[in-house]
């Protein structure tokens, strides 16, 4: 039997045990006899993750919930295979990631960006129940909360347990944030407010769907905020920016005329 490399109690990151990238950060969930997965990655590292648990000494049978912090490729494509695995599990997630996935959708999810080359499969898969703000999940007697966090994505989902916050792509240990795209649905507004919400809160650790884990620090949160609160302003981020100033003075001085000696 492999030795559980805890991250804190009850919890593995499958990358962690594996010690090298497996792609996503898949978490694992356990107490008593149970146990969850928190994403689960493409599909062609499908049967690793699965040997893992399995040298862990955790039964298949027992695992409870499959869980889709939200619908891109490189989360979900390996869930419908997992399902096939563990059949007595239940899939779960947001409404909105629900309905890509049982269509099998590739724009929204990341699975085709066609300027790019990208053209990968997504498995169309059926959640057996949904989740969303103020429903919990429960491993043994531990109690996940779960949290609505749009912003790169309607259907972001995070899991609150106790001093852990699950954060999924709403920020990582550099700084950085989950892309901001329309085509994805991306609301830079919300992903503020979903910031801010995080900053506030009395969670101690973030564990993100990419990268490492790191400790949640205030001052760090507020530099990633006001960088976006500065993208909600520019016309780099398009239909994703709530206005461009640059317009307003345009409007002015199309009304007055232009003036060489006043121009920048």
């Amino acid at each position: 039997m492999q030795p559980r490399l805890e991250a804190f109690p009850n919890v593995i990151e499958l990358n962690y045990q594996a010690r090298r990238r497996l792609g996503c950060c898949v978490y694992l969930v356990f107490h008593k006899n149970e146990w969850l997965l928190i994403d689960i990655g493409y599909q062609d590292t499908l049967a690793e993750i699965i040997d893992l648990i399995r040298d862990m000494d955790f039964p298949l049978a027992e695992c409870k919930y499959l869980v889709a912090t939200h619908a891109d490729v490189d989360h979900v494509q390996g869930m419908q295979k997992a399902k096939e695995m563990l059949p007595q599990a239940k899939l779960v997630g947001h409404p909105q990631a629900a309905e890509l996935m049982a269509e099998g959708e590739r724009i929204q999810t990341y699975a085709r960006i066609s300027a790019q080359g990208i053209d990968i499969d997504m498995p169309a898969v059926r959640f057996d129940e949904t989740i969303d703000e103020g429903d919990t999940l429960t491993v043994g007697d531990l109690t996940l909360d779960v949290w609505h966090t749009p912003g790169h994505a309607p259907a972001q989902l995070a899991f609150r347990l106790g001093n852990l916050l699950f954060s999924g792509d709403n920020i990582y240990r550099d700084g950085c944030v989950g892309n901001i795209d329309a085509h994805h649905g991306s609301d830079i507004t919300a992903f503020i407010e979903s910031l801010t919400r995080i900053q506030q809160s009395d969670v101690e650790w973030l564990l993100p769907s990419h990268g490492p884990i790191f400790r949640k620090d205030n001052a760090h949160l507020q530099q990633t905020i006001d960088r976006l609160e500065r993208y909600s302003h520019r016309a780099d981020f398009g239909t994703c920016a709530v206005d461009w100033p640059l317009l307003d003075e345009w409007d002015t001085e199309l009304a007055n005329g232009f003036d060489p000696s006043k121009a920048k």
